[in-house]
């Protein structure tokens, strides 16, 4: 059997609409969960925020502690020096203290020196010494040495004297000693050719003339500028 058979439309004839499609049911159904729906999304909303500033609370919170973890190892760090300095001061002070006794550390004492010279010829009965103190100047010293706030200075001191021996210019250099310290740069040392005539009281001649050279060391503070002055 053949079904019917469609009749193409006649010319001049309009084909017929479509039924319009029918929307699905659950969309008349939206207004119903309206309102649960914006309450999700303001849920959803407000947790991304919260969740946002947590996360940036927590980075605030990290480099605060790295901060104050580095805060704390650098004052360790200092803590730790000024105990080893403070241990160093409590080790050296004695030698410091002496050196600083015997003249070496702070202002030359030059009133030491002279005496030193006067008590050592009374007592040896040594013959008479002449000197000469030049100028104190300041020292340079090899670059490996650190001074810190001092800076080595120097005075040269010309001594002559005559001698009736060679040990008496040795033990007027050990008497000065006790004054302070020194170096002798240079020490000339010449024969004189005076005797005693036989049978005659007189005293004995010197046998040697010293014509020596000097430098009394001292270690002196750095004056420290004020601010505010050239």
């Amino acid at each position: 059997m053949s079904g019917p058979v469609k009749q193409p439309p006649l010319p001049g004839m309009k084909k017929a609409a479509a039924p319009a499609r029918a929307l699905p049911a659950w969309l008349g159904e939206l207004h119903l969960i309206r309102r649960a729906l914006l309450c999700f999304t303001l849920t959803m909303l407000a947790s991304l925020l919260l969740l946002s500033l947590s996360i940036a609370y927590r980075e605030r919170e990290a480099q605060q502690l790295d901060l104050a973890q580095r805060t704390s190892s650098a004052a360790a760090t200092l803590f730790n020096h000024a105990e080893a300095e403070k241990q160093e001061i409590r080790a050296y002070e004695p030698q410091f203290l002496a050196l600083r006794q015997r003249g070496l550390i702070g202002e030359e004492n030059r009133l030491a020196w002279i005496d030193a010279i006067r008590l050592s010829q009374e007592q040896r009965k040594l013959l008479p010494i002449s000197y000469d103190i030049g100028p104190q100047q300041v020292l340079s010293v090899p670059l490996p040495m650190v001074m810190g706030q001092y800076q080595l200075r120097g005075s040269q001191m010309q001594l002559r004297m005559d001698l009736l021996h060679e040990m008496d210019l040795l033990n007027l250099f050990d008497d000065l000693r006790q004054a302070g310290y020194f170096a002798v740069q240079e020490c000339a040392l010449k024969r004189s050719g005076a005797g005693v005539a036989p049978g005659t009281g007189g005293a004995m001649p010197p046998v040697l003339s010293a014509d020596c050279r000097l430098l009394w060391l001292t270690l002196g503070s750095v004056a420290v500028p004020v601010l505010g002055r050239p």
